[in-house]
């Protein structure tokens, strides 16, 4: 009796976020050690410490930024933040560590190219080695959705069915 791979048969395509999970240091970048008295910025002090401080520590990193004091920032003290990450950070973004996972996770898909997908039956692999923030698997379907023949959740020989075109 001959053994027949129906998975293999099947068709569906694997696609596993864990491979193309990105790279690079993340970092919390707060405010409040540059508040006077935890209350408030002041603008001749920050714009010395912007001069100062040596940027070249956040080369190809990925920051948030974030004040941790219970105080009102001004907007443009965070807008003077990232012009002067820009030379270095690949990524910066106004928020905590989980909203740059997010973020981050966020380009790696926009920068796929989905075409290689197109009226496929794919199967996003549920299990890595790797944490994967529930946020991409969100966002990935949302990006699948409209180019797949049907979608599916799990491995190839269990899958959870998601999508199905008509």
């Amino acid at each position: 009796m001959e053994i027949i791979n129906k998975v293999a048969q099947s068709g569906l395509i694997q696609f596993d976020l864990e491979q193309i999970k990105p790279s690079g240091t993340r970092t919390l970048f707060d405010l409040k050690p540059l508040l006077f008295q935890e209350l408030v910025l002041k603008e001749k002090d920050f714009r010395e410490f912007l001069v100062q401080h040596d940027w070249s520590q956040y080369q190809n990193a990925h920051v948030a930024i974030t004040c941790t004091a219970d105080a009102i920032i001004p907007t443009w003290a965070f807008m003077l933040l990232s012009i002067h990450l820009k030379p270095f950070a690949q990524t910066i973004i106004e928020g905590n560590l989980e909203d740059l996972e997010k973020q981050i996770w966020k380009n790696a898909i926009d920068e796929l190219n989905l075409e290689d997908f197109k009226d496929g039956k794919i199967v996003v692999k549920g299990c890595s080695k790797e944490a994967v923030p529930l946020a991409a698997y969100v966002y990935l379907s949302s990006k699948l959705q409209p180019i797949a023949k049907s979608l599916f959740f799990g491995e190839p020989c269990s899958t959870v069915p998601l999508f199905k075109k008509k």
